[in-house]
């Protein structure tokens, strides 16, 4: 009897267990973080980035508008924000244009180009080691400018909305 009651003990002690997720089994829609846990501002209308994951480290810049490029010297990314962000969170208000689009490239002479990735309203991308644009490339450190969009305007594929 004592034998059956400590393998039953065990039994149930190994299942209730939590197994540690590997890198193989994460998914990048497990870095999607609820907003507040990103921005104590709440929804304040602005796109955040910040240099490390989690929202953490150096916060390269907010902003309300659009960046064509956020490594000129003009707009609120400037300089070495140019392909640092590592996090990025869209604080902005639901309606219209409520999407950030992040994009590979500058919007100079190629606007907007190099393949995007687009936040929906509420939505903290907390490690962008997991996302990549819509040209393929990864997106960790190489988002170079952003402007705000429709929801239509975004590839079903490059729009994380939850």
């Amino acid at each position: 009897m004592r034998k059956t009651t400590t393998a039953a003990v065990l039994c149930v002690a190994a299942i209730a267990m939590p197994v540690p997720a590997t890198a193989a089994q994460a998914a990048p829609s497990a870095d999607v973080r609820i907003l507040a846990d990103c921005s104590p501002h709440g929804s304040d209308g602005k796109v955040y980035a910040w240099l490390h994951s989690n929202c953490s480290g150096t916060l390269l810049g907010s902003d309300v508008g659009n960046d064509a490029n956020w490594g000129d010297a003009s707009g609120q990314f400037r300089g070495s924000d140019d392909n640092n962000a590592t996090s990025v969170a869209n604080n902005g208000h639901v309606g219209g244009k409520d999407v950030v689009a992040f994009y590979r490239l500058t919007g100079g002479g190629d606007a907007w180009a190099g393949g995007f990735l687009c936040a929906g309203p509420g939505v903290a991308l907390t490690d962008l080691h997991g996302y990549a644009f819509t040209s393929g490339h990864n997106a960790n450190d190489r988002i170079s400018s952003h402007q705000w969009v429709y929801p239509a305007d975004c590839a079903r594929d490059a729009f994380i909305d939850s």
